[in-house]
């Protein structure tokens, strides 16, 4: 039963100090009723690497979270799973065979059946709460002090008997507890205890129901309202903000603008329970499934989820609110229902897991000019869409536009038309040139996103008339007359959030800077002050006025300044009253001789100091006058960044008597390209995690001989001359070895490397060599728990070695890449023994003749072999491949390819990706040869064949698992040819065709009838030079 308390329970886990560091690897997945296999995996992988990841191949996803885990100790949670197939189970948890012993992962479902499925060991039935439990629970949400023994015996009665009628249900108490909270009068909960609602058969539950019928009625609008996300969709606060204030469900309230009265609803639902933080995303908050049901039930038929509602329920006369999820290949059959609800006032495009790889032309061209009374209409993410048509500007009740992510060049002239229009969004619209002439018309105007549009030059005219503006991310100045000056700036009073003032070479003089009033602008927390990078303006005292007359209020958080041409920072720059300003980014500011004071801002956590080519020395100036102050300089200083300081040569120590004062919890140290730097680090760092040294070579000569710093996550050190066995002996190591949390060593550009043999390693899990020429070997032995190492461009490297009378396992390793090593020619005598490495890539190596012996008995775990650019290598080892690979990619190996007969590929039953690159001097006229391909592939891509003609109708009738099909440069190879090929192809739903001129000469898709376009109908998305064929 839903509301019992599965996910929190869970969350109790998850955020658990001990459970967090008793895991490598933690992770928390949404899954909810569609189990989207590659949403799944995506967030799982996004969770443990803490980055966004571009692939768009499931296949390739998995291969990719297995190497992570691999190894290492794990604890997913799936919450909210509803799926009962063993297959589907079966194929999500592959890569978490490879985890170390103890990893766990938690489910959430309200059906047994899915813990059979899943084959759960252990099975926990919550029930209903105690009576206790359930009072102590409503009492913590219910009064403001559920302790207090003076609690009114009154309200205490009503509420015992309201906690009865729950019946043990953690939601249905802890949202009727919110919902008395602001309730002081006892009739107020008289009525609630006597409610009809408790009594009324439905599925919803009745304290959901209570809790929104006394919900005051303008917010009862906002709530419905949300039915239009499917459940488990996450949403941020302020983009749900603007969504209200857009449909007119925001009302006055005095002295409040419409954002701080959405914001109030908006945290209303909140303390109502309604709305509860995400665990996805820290910036986001969802619905438990029951409330969106609530709300599902409340706005009947108003809304609609084009993929999650059953079209019964679209009735055009009465729904206004439409979503969507977008596909990576959108067709137009799936809104046709729409174009008979006229009255339709949101068209609302979801974000997806998946990129939206083409927008359909009849979306634009059709279904739009159906619906003028839209007042929402969000088409971002079509990053094909090149353009908008001026129809648009017939819609003129619309009030938020969002045309992020995009390919427009311009806009039509038609959108100033849209005189009601308060929210524009255009963000990531990379060649967007023009804003339209008549913007000032636009006067309802209050949100103008401009985030990344590099190719806008210049504002239109009369931006200073947009009065209701509060945001505008981008102001570019430029000299051409018709343009906005910078003092239009002065008139939008009411700006706040970021905001980026870019060409300000351009200004005239500093008394027109003034103009912009910057310091009245409480409201902006992020500001950018932009030069352009190789302008001519002169290098004189203006330059400092113009950026003293650019001065923001105290209340800013973020300030970034770039290419700034003066030769000294005005004072407010560091002043002590910027006391909210946590993150400073000052970069190519060429002239500068001195940094400015920035020691004593209290808030200060990353600051980032890079192409200050003036700056000889950083000393007492840096660190701020205390005077009597008893303040530390930069005590919040977390991260801290020099980079391209080329002629800095001394980094002198705040006061001899306050030696170690400085930097106490500085976390991140990264000193790069400081070619003239030399001596100690004057800092004590006791809470130093990552530190980086690169392409500083006259500063290892002159450290001292133990460095005060205490590593304890992350070296990266780089482009010394000196051996690294001396860059070692500096440091204050523990006896024998590295520190035992550093888990992260990374050595590039040091041409002298010389890795000690007196050092234990055993610490290091990831292990990186880059551009380092003295090294010749590796002994493999010397890293037994490195899971994950890179060589690349080490170019006298010739072997990694096993001593000879230690050839064991190593088993930690997981990844190998060795890359652009030309003088590499041998794996260890006997084979690369490494029984969970799952991905090889062994990349322009021209020297090396043969792959490691015994791959296919050595390299039991093998999933991923990427080989490209070895043109000596003739044949794969004897043996053949591991029977585990999964994905095989060889590219610019013609002698490799030549030879692929012998490859054996028949016997790799777990393949299911192949990519092959033939090249220019192979004669191959017919593919595939007969016994070639293995028949289980899902996907084959094949590249380059120039002399290819046909392909083999037979052995391409084998592949009947094939889903993806990707064809490129075959010059030779005509329509009808690849028509035999594939039309027998059933399990085919992609295919893509790129460089192939004689297939594209035809254009057989401009035909959408006969006997040729029937053979090729089942391909669901076809794709001619990255053109889609609708």
């Amino acid at each position: 039963m839903g509301g019992m308390g599965k996910t929190t329970l869970a969350q109790l886990l998850y955020n658990d100090k001990k459970a967090q560091k008793h895991f490598d690897l933690v992770a928390w997945v949404c899954v909810s009723e569609e189990f989207d296999m590659f949403k799944i995996t995506k967030t799982i992988l996004e969770a443990v690497t803490s980055s966004t990841s571009d692939i768009k191949d499931l296949n390739r996803l998995q291969l990719q979270l297995k190497e992570k885990l691999m190894g290492k100790k794990f604890l997913i949670i799936l919450d909210d799973v509803w799926n009962t197939k063993y297959t589907d189970w079966e194929m999500l948890s592959n890569p978490f065979k490879f985890g170390a012993q103890g990893s766990r992962i938690i489910v959430t479902t309200r059906d047994h059946g899915v813990a059979s499925a899943m084959r759960a060991f252990e099975i926990h039935h919550l029930k209903e709460l105690q009576e206790e439990d359930c009072w102590k629970l409503f009492a913590r949400h219910a009064f403001h002090d559920a302790n207090s023994s003076n609690m009114n015996s009154e309200f205490e009665e009503l509420g015992r008997q309201i906690v009865e009628k729950c019946k043990g249900l953690p939601l249905a108490i802890k949202t009727i507890g919110a919902l008395l909270r602001s309730k002081v009068d006892v009739s107020d909960w008289n009525e609630v205890l006597n409610s009809e609602i408790w009594s009324l058969s439905n599925e919803i539950l009745p304290a959901l129901r209570l809790s929104y019928k006394h919900l005051p009625s303008y917010i009862k609008w906002c709530f419905a309202y949300c039915s239009i996300f499917p459940k488990d969709h996450p949403f941020q606060k302020d983009e749900l903000v603007l969504l209200w204030m857009a449909e007119g469900f925001l009302h006055e309230i005095e002295n409040k603008t419409m954002e701080a009265v959405g914001n109030y609803y908006f945290d209303t639902l909140v303390s109502r329970s309604l709305f509860q933080k995400s665990n996805e995303d820290e910036l986001c908050f969802v619905m438990h499934d029951l409330i969106n049901d609530l709300a599902k039930s409340v706005s009947g038929e108003f809304t609609f989820r084009l993929e999650v509602d059953s079209r019964s329920q679209l009735n055009v006369n009465k729904t206004r609110h439409v979503s969507y999820a977008r596909n990576s290949n959108e067709k137009f059959k799936k809104f046709e229902a729409l174009q008979e609800a006229t009255q339709l006032r949101t068209f609302l495009g979801l974000q997806s897991s998946v990129y939206c790889l083409s927008t359909n032309k009849k979306l634009l061209r059709d279904l739009l000019p159906m619906l003028s009374c839209l007042r929402v209409l969000n088409l971002s993410n079509y990053e094909s869409m090149t353009e908008l048509p001026e129809s648009i500007g017939k819609i003129t009740q619309l009030r938020h536009l969002d045309i992020s992510y995009s390919s427009l060049k311009r806009l039509p002239d038609s959108l100033c038309k849209l005189y009601n229009l308060q929210t524009l969004k255009l963000s990531h619209c990379g060649y967007l040139e023009t804003l339209p002439r008549d913007m000032q018309k636009l006067v309802n105007l209050r949100h103008l996103d401009l985030t990344e549009t590099p190719c806008i030059m210049e504002m239109p005219i009369h931006m200073g008339k947009l009065k209701c503006l509060r945001t505008l991310t981008k102001f570019v100045i430029s000299k051409r007359t018709g343009c906005s000056s910078i003092r239009e700036l002065g008139e939008l009073a009411n700006l706040r959030g970021a905001l980026s003032i870019l060409d300000l070479e351009n200004v005239e003089s500093f008394k027109v800077v003034e103009g912009a009033c910057l310091r009245n602008k409480m409201d902006l927390k992020e500001l950018a002050l932009n030069w352009k990078e190789g302008s001519n303006t002169e290098i004189s005292k203006s330059q400092r006025d113009v950026l003293n007359g650019l001065q923001p209020h105290r209340n800013l958080k973020s300030l970034t300044i770039n290419y700034y041409m003066g030769e000294g920072f005005p004072n407010w720059v560091g002043d002590h009253s910027f006391s909210n300003v946590t993150s400073i980014n000052l970069e190519n500011c060429k002239y500068c001789c001195s940094l400015p004071a920035l020691g004593q801002l209290l808030s200060l956590q990353n600051l980032s100091i890079v192409g200050f080519d003036g700056i000889v020395a950083v000393g007492e100036e840096f660190y701020g006058s205390t005077g009597s102050s008893s303040i530390k300089p930069f005590g919040a200083l977390k991260v801290l960044k020099f980079e391209q300081m080329l002629n800095w040569e001394k980094w002198l120590s705040f006061g001899a008597e306050n030696e170690g004062g400085a930097f106490h919890h500085l976390e991140e140290l990264y000193i790069r390209k400081c070619t003239k730097l030399t001596g100690d680090l004057p800092i004590h760092l006791p809470s130093l995690g990552i530190l980086e040294i690169t392409d500083c070579p006259k500063m290892l000569a002159s450290l001292p001989r133990e460095l005060p710093i205490d590593v304890t996550k992350e070296l990266t050190i780089g482009g010394f001359d000196a051996d690294m066995g001396d860059f070692f002996s500096h440091m204050s190591l523990p006896a024998g070895g590295l520190p035992s949390t550093l888990k992260t060593l990374e050595i590039n550009n040091c041409k002298k490397l010389g890795l000690p043999i007196n050092l234990d390693y055993s610490c290091l899990e990831v292990l990186k060599l880059f551009d380092c020429d003295s090294l010749r070997s590796i002994p493999m032995d010397l890293f037994p728990n490195v899971k994950d190492l890179k060589i690349w461009r080490c170019r006298v490297l010739e072997s990694l070695t096993v001593a000879e009378r230690d050839q064991h396992d190593l088993v930690a390793l997981s990844s190998l890449t060795i890359q652009e090593c030309s003088n590499f020619v041998s794996f260890p005598i006997g084979g690369l023994h490494a029984t969970n490495l799952g991905r090889l890539q062994i990349i322009i190596c021209e020297s090396l003749r043969s792959l490691p012996e015994k791959m296919h008995r050595l390299l039991p775990s093998l999933t991923r072999f990427d080989i490209q650019g070895c043109t000596n290598i003739e044949t794969f080892p004897e043996g053949g491949l591991p029977s585990s690979l999964n994905e095989l990619g060889i590219f610019r190996c013609e002698k490799l390819v030549e030879s692929r007969m012998g490859w054996s590929l028949q016997n790799l039953a777990s393949l299911r990706v192949l990519r092959i690159e033939g090249g220019s001097k192979l004669d191959v006229v017919s593919f595939p040869e007969k016994g070639l391909l293995p028949t289980n592939l899902t996907t084959l891509g094949i590249f380059e064949f120039p002399n290819l003609t046909s392909f083999d109708k037979n052995e391409f009738e084998n592949l009947t698992s094939l889903e993806e099909l990707v064809i490129e440069k075959f010059p030779k190879l005509e329509y009808c040819m690849l028509e035999e090929g594939v039309q027998h192809l059933t399990s085919l739903s992609h295919l893509f065709i790129k460089d192939c001129p004689l297939l594209k000469k035809r254009r057989w898709w401009e035909r959408r009838k006969g006997k040729e376009w029937r053979k090729l109908a089942h391909i669901r998305i076809k794709i001619v030079d990255e053109d889609l064929i609708d």
